[in-house]
């Protein structure tokens, strides 16, 4: 595929998710790793190579973005563009596909409103998302109406816990509820 140029267009949410994962795997080392097995030892990564899974004639299929915390949002939605593309007319490389650190499947953008998404070995965790929704929400014992993003996270207890997960779930959703604020800090 020729390299269009990055446009507006390329803004979406999956790109926000990513972006915010990426730039939070940094303080979250244990969500950014692999187990050896054979040495018994947790191997943590120094990259943020980012998985996202794409609908394919084929099935499902888990291109991955290299460096996705060097990249802005706009440029990381050109990428799950081109990748996911690349994936569903055939046309991606095995190079495309490997090498993830951590994954994030969004089935809200085919109308799914939870999931429960699988690890992508050897990763050590992956993000699901749902489908965004206007919900009544109670704050200051009024209700208002927000946009809602069902979002989980699956991980390997052998590198993590439940406070980390959820630490790391209560960054996420910081990062998201005022993006601004967060990429005039990345």
């Amino acid at each position: 595929f020729e390299e269009d140029p990055v446009t507006s267009a390329d803004l979406t949410l999956l790109a926000f998710v990513i972006k915010a994962v990426s730039h939070l795997l940094k303080s979250y080392p244990a969500f950014n790793a692999s187990v050896d097995t054979h040495r018994m030892q947790i191997i943590h990564k120094k990259f943020y190579h980012i998985g996202f899974a794409a609908d394919t004639p084929k099935g499902l299929m888990v291109p991955v973005i290299r460096d996705a915390d060097r990249l802005s949002p706009a440029a990381l939605g050109y990428r799950i563009r081109y990748l996911a593309r690349a994936a569903r007319q055939g046309d991606i490389t095995r190079e495309d596909l490997i090498g993830g650190t951590f994954s994030v499947t969004n089935i809200g953008a085919i109308g799914g409103t939870h999931v429960l998404p699988v690890i992508n070995n050897p990763e050590t965790a992956i993000l699901g998302l749902g489908r965004m929704e206007k919900k009544p929400v109670v704050k200051n014992d009024e209700i208002l109406i927000r946009q809602m993003l069902p979002v989980t996270l699956c991980f390997d207890h052998r590198v993590a816990d439940g406070a980390q997960a959820a630490r790391f779930m209560k960054d996420v959703k910081t990062l998201l509820e005022d993006p601004v604020v967060f990429l005039a800090h990345t």
